[in-house]
């Protein structure tokens, strides 16, 4: 069982940038593959970003380049640096915890899932 909590979101201009921050409970961190997912009003959730056992990472084609996503095994944390946002980047971002036996899987579906935060929400104005 694992507890994620995100924090970080807010208010940021077009072009600025963001830092959000996820934290697990729990002892076997190391143990997950960590993703990104954004949810936009009316839109399914979408994939974003994430970060195999190894820190291979995963990134969607939307974000590429403007954002990366980044772990901390000694702090039990999952960051995902967001740069140059755009206004179509606003959604409530949820992070994600994967169970996984594999060092290098980073997987783009919410259903490889197995726990998941409460979400933060960020809003990028024009």
């Amino acid at each position: 069982q694992v507890q994620l909590v995100e924090s970080g979101g807010g208010l940021v201009q077009a072009g600025g940038s963001l830092r959000l921050s996820c934290a697990a409970s729990g002892r076997t961190f190391s143990n997950y593959a960590m993703g990104w997912f954004r949810q936009a009003p009316g839109k399914e959730r979408e994939f974003v970003a994430a970060i195999s056992r190894n820190s291979f990472t995963n990134y969607a084609a939307s974000v590429k380049g403007r954002f990366t996503v980044s772990r901390d095994d000694a702090k039990n944390t999952v960051y995902l640096q967001m740069n140059s946002l755009k206004p179509e980047d606003t959604a409530v971002y949820y992070c994600a915890a994967a169970r996984s036996s594999s060092l290098w899987g980073a997987a783009s579906g919410p259903g490889e899932y197995d726990y998941w935060g409460q979400g933060t929400q960020v809003t990028v104005s024009s």
